[in-house]
């Protein structure tokens, strides 16, 4: 646990090494957060749901910080308000990389000593916590850099051209019938990942990769963005309010789509799935393909099946890239896990039977199951120990993929006995 926890510590502290105080503190919009205040509320978690309640001669790093980097919640007590993160100019970012330190000295003290029962799996949850603020932070500061004419980059070595094309569409049959679904075994994983429960998943098959940025390229020029017919209600309301005409992070330059990525501006990678799109648009998009997108019950079947290998934060690319060919024989979907995040059909809801934890951290996951959609599968920004067939991602159908999250659609053939064609 140690080991861990200085591993996971500073994987977060070299995300940002070497960037500029201005980088670390500007907030690009309000559903984003200023990298230096992931940075301190990671730390805040440790200091609020660990430290204090395990040692009662635990002196907090500063009594302010408790409102400043609380982010929802209310049962600690108030938060300083989520939209107006960027205003913080203090503490500095030194200041605050002395405040990680000064808790880290006292975890390791902790974890060297032991604690209370409870300690070990706090603890985890803190790291897996952090893993998710890791992730968060690199998706927020392409936000940022993209907002800027400039187009900075993060790293100029990040997101390079894939380096083979992707392979032919496939469809690969999932299991149907009445199956389990849900968290299984004794390994770490979020409450909202169960109670393991059993789901109807009739006939079906998943396509064996993500959605290209060539694929949705035609989906675009063939007037996708203006044919409401393509469109769920709500989706082509935001379409209209907002005036999308293609992907978050696309432009046409010189008759030629760009993207920015956190390498900076790259021509669109054909081979790469397409990334930065909202539920309506992947939605969208799997009608006009004549599909539909998966539930999670029909991913976690063929996910289960499949290791959890792929383009992760490991890789330091930093991007998306083209699914390698299947294994020859194997009729398993490639890139269930890496790249980008999965759209699914299905809203974020709770199991059957499904209680949050007592106290504080029963807030964690249960209190925003209304209104979202959930995703699967990790992503390129996402670390490889933090995933698994079971893990439940959400976000609001019109501004999660669009403003944050590395998120793409993977369709479901509409063809088949389970027919949900336009």
């Amino acid at each position: 646990m140690r080991a861990d926890y200085a591993r996971v510590r500073a994987a977060t502290e070299a995300l940002v090494a070497g960037l500029p105080a201005e980088d670390l503190v500007v907030q690009s919009m309000p559903d984003a957060s200023p990298a230096k205040w992931h940075l301190a509320h990671t730390t805040w978690f440790f200091e609020t749901f660990v430290l204090g309640p395990a040692r009662a001669d635990y002196r907090p790093f500063h009594p302010e910080f408790e409102v400043l980097f609380n982010s929802y919640y209310e049962a600690v007590g108030p938060q300083f308000s989520r939209p107006r993160r960027g205003l913080l100019s203090r503490p500095t970012g030194a200041e605050v990389l002395q405040y990680r330190a000064h808790v880290d000295a006292a975890m390791h003290e902790l974890l060297a000593q032991g604690g209370p029962p409870w300690l070990a799996e706090r603890v985890r949850l803190g790291l897996e916590h952090e893993q998710q603020h890791q992730e968060l932070i690199l998706m927020d500061l392409l936000h940022l850099f993209a907002q800027n004419p400039l187009r900075p980059a993060l790293r100029a070595d990040a997101a390079p051209p894939s380096s083979h094309p992707a392979p032919p569409l496939r469809w690969c049959p999932g299991p149907a019938g009445v199956g389990e679904v849900g968290h299984a075994g004794d390994g770490f994983h979020f409450d909202n990942e169960g109670p393991r429960h059993r789901a109807l998943r009739q006939p079906y098959v998943l396509a064996s990769r993500c959605v290209t940025n060539a694929e949705y390229a035609e989906f675009v020029a063939d007037g996708g963005y203006r044919r409401s017919a393509l469109w769920l209600s709500d989706g082509w309301a935001q379409v209209q309010a907002e005036s999308w005409t293609a992907p978050l992070y696309w432009y046409m330059s010189e008759g030629t789509w760009w993207q920015m990525t956190l390498g900076g501006p790259r021509p669109l990678d054909p081979h790469a799935p397409v990334v930065h799109v909202s539920h309506y648009e992947a939605d969208a998009f799997a009608r006009w393909a004549g599909a539909r997108l998966p539930t999670e019950f029909e991913w976690e079947a063929l996910a289960e099946r499949a290791p959890v290998s792929g383009n992760f934060v490991e890789s330091g690319r930093l991007h998306p890239t083209a699914a390698e060919p299947p294994p020859r024989g194997e009729n398993l979907p490639a890139q269930l896990f890496g790249d980008v995040w999965e759209w699914t059909a299905s809203a974020y809801l709770p199991y059957p039977g499904y209680r949050p934890p007592e106290g504080a951290l029963g807030e964690y996951n249960g209190k925003f199951m209304s209104n979202q959609m959930v995703l699967r599968g990790g992503s390129c920004a996402s670390p490889r120990d933090h995933l698994r067939a079971s893990y439940r991602n959400s976000f609001r159908p019109g501004h999660g993929g669009r403003s944050r999250g590395s998120v793409s659609p993977r369709m479901h053939d509409a063809t088949g006995p389970t027919t949900h064609a336009r």
